[in-house]
C-alpha cells in the first residue's frame, strides 16, 4: 500500500509545513473531530504513524488486529479512521464497515500494499473516505483525511523518492523477518552483503 526519527518517521519533512488540524476538520464532523483510530498490523508502522499523526493533532487510538480495531470502535467510533486492508486476523473492510454502522459522518482511509485496486474501490462502496497504496507518509494520509470532498488527494509536497519507497520496502521485510539479514536477503533474491550495505546507509530522501 501507499512510511525513529528518519524519514521512516511520517513526520520527517512535514514540520511546520502541515496546517492546524483543528481548523482544516472544522465544519467536517461535529464533536470530538480529532480522534483517529490507526489499524495496522505492522508495529512499527504504526507506531511512526501514530506518533505522526500526534503531532499532527489528532487524538490517536491504536489497533495492531481487526479485533482490537472493532473493540475500540465499540468503545468510542473515532471521528476519523487509517485502516490498513490485510490483516493478520482478517480484512479491513470489517472494521471500516463497522466504523460506518456505528459513525455514518466518519472518515475511513484504507491502506493496500497489494495493489488491489477492486478490493480498495469495493473499501469506499462500504464507506471508506478514501485509498491509499503502501507505503504511504503522513502528508498523504493527513491530507485523504483531510480532503472536503471526493476528489483527488492533494498531492504531497514532498512525495518520498523511488530510492525512499524502495528502503521502506526493504526494512518492511526486514522488520518481518525479526531483523534476520539473511533471511531477509533470501525473501527479497538479494544479496546478503548488498542488503547489510543498505541497511547500514541512513535513509534516503
Amino acid at each position: 500500500m501507499k512510511i525513529s526519527a528518519s524519514p521512516t518517521d511520517p513526520s520527517d519533512g512535514a514540520a511546520g509545513q502541515t496546517p492546524g488540524v483543528a481548523g482544516a476538520a472544522d465544519g467536517l464532523i461535529p464533536g470530538d473531530e480529532l480522534s483517529l483510530l490507526l489499524v495496522d498490523d505492522d508495529k512499527p508502522f504504526l507506531t511512526r504513524l501514530s506518533r505522526a499523526m500526534e503531532a499532527r493533532g489528532f487524538t490517536v487510538t491504536s489497533a495492531g488486529s481487526v479485533a482490537e480495531g472493532l473493540a475500540a470502535i465499540a468503545e468510542r467510533a473515532p471521528a476519523f479512521a487509517v485502516i490498513d486492508m490485510r490483516l493478520q486476523d482478517g480484512n479491513g473492510l470489517d472494521v471500516i464497515s463497522e466504523l460506518k454502522s456505528r459513525r455514518p459522518e466518519a472518515r475511513g482511509v484504507i491502506l493496500t500494499g497489494y495493489g488491489n485496486i477492486v478490493t480498495a474501490v469495493t473499501a469506499v462502496k462500504l464507506g471508506a473516505f478514501d485509498y491509499l497504496a503502501k507505503p504511504a507518509d503522513a502528508d498523504e494520509i493527513y491530507h485523504a483525511l483531510m480532503a472536503t470532498g471526493h476528489d483527488k488527494t492533494e498531492l504531497p509536497e514532498n512525495p518520498m523518492s523511488a530510492d525512499r519507497v524502495r528502503w521502506e520496502h526493504i526494512q518492511r521485510i526486514y522488520e518481518l523477518c525479526d531483523r534476520n539479514v539473511s533471511e531477509t536477503a533470501r525473501r527479497l533474491n538479494m544479496h546478503r552483503r548488498t542488503l547489510q550495505r543498505i541497511l547500514a546507509k541512513r535513509a534516503p530522501r
